[in-house]
């Protein structure tokens, strides 16, 4: 039977002992099942990815049905109507995008801090509720797009900030104490110490000018408030 730890004042003493208890000490990785490579993973480290997954996957799955105009969203004789208006189509490919990007980082990526699973719960809850708002709003059938010839333009913005909030997250994954490589998107580093921050708020700055809706706009200004707080935190320590 497997046992584990869930003091967060572990020693490694404890968690020597208790994969001890599962292994022998004669076994060779190679012959396991995990292969020639294992992970330590601990109980605080599964519950952030969980809610992490949830908070990217819910937003996925929240906007698509507003996109196709599902059932019970904006009344009958819009079932399953396509609006006309191409940025529509383009909002939906950023948006679903860059929140499937942020589930690979989630997974393979990223580590997590020390926040309360609390203020994670509720950071959840907000995501959900702002991309139904911000679905609700940008496909509804009475909507209004921008001036066509500025769609890929914000479109290219976009995929700029998001290729450098990837890359980014790279090196913080990779060291200790990031700093500028090869990768031109990492030169931020130079000026700042979280630029990941930078290209998420750019990101959505760009989908707002894209959609130019007012649910987009609260939701960058809110995110652009709590991302300096991290921001200013991060650069303390």
């Amino acid at each position: 039977m497997i046992t584990t730890l869930t003091l967060p004042n572990a020693t490694i003493t404890e968690i020597k002992t208790l994969l001890h208890k599962i292994c022998n000490d004669d076994d060779v990785l190679e012959d396991l099942p995990v292969g020639t490579t294992a992970g330590l993973w601990s109980r605080k480290h599964l519950i952030h990815t969980h809610l992490e997954n949830n908070k990217c996957l819910g937003p996925l799955f929240i906007y698509l049905p507003f996109y196709y105009r599902l059932p019970y969203i904006y009344g009958h004789e819009y079932v399953f109507t396509r609006s006309p208006f191409k940025v529509l189509k383009l909002a939906s490919w950023c948006h679903s995008l860059h929140y499937f990007k942020r589930l690979v980082e989630t997974s393979f990526i990223h580590r997590f801090s020390d926040g309360t699973l609390p203020l994670r719960t509720f950071m959840l809850c907000l995501y959900w509720g702002f991309a139904a708002w911000q679905a609700c709003y940008i496909n509804h059938p009475l909507y209004t797009p921008p001036t066509v010839f500025l769609h890929h333009l914000f479109v290219h913005f976009i995929q700029v900030c998001e290729f450098g909030n990837f890359s980014v997250h790279l090196i913080l994954n990779g060291i200790k104490i990031p700093y500028p490589t090869n990768n031109s998107f990492t030169w931020l580093f130079f000026f700042m110490s979280c630029p990941n921050y930078t290209y998420e708020v750019g990101s959505w700055i760009s989908f707002t000018l894209l959609t130019q809706c007012v649910p987009v706009g609260i939701s960058t200004f809110l995110g652009f408030i709590q991302m300096t707080i991290w921001g200013r935190a991060n650069h303390k320590t």
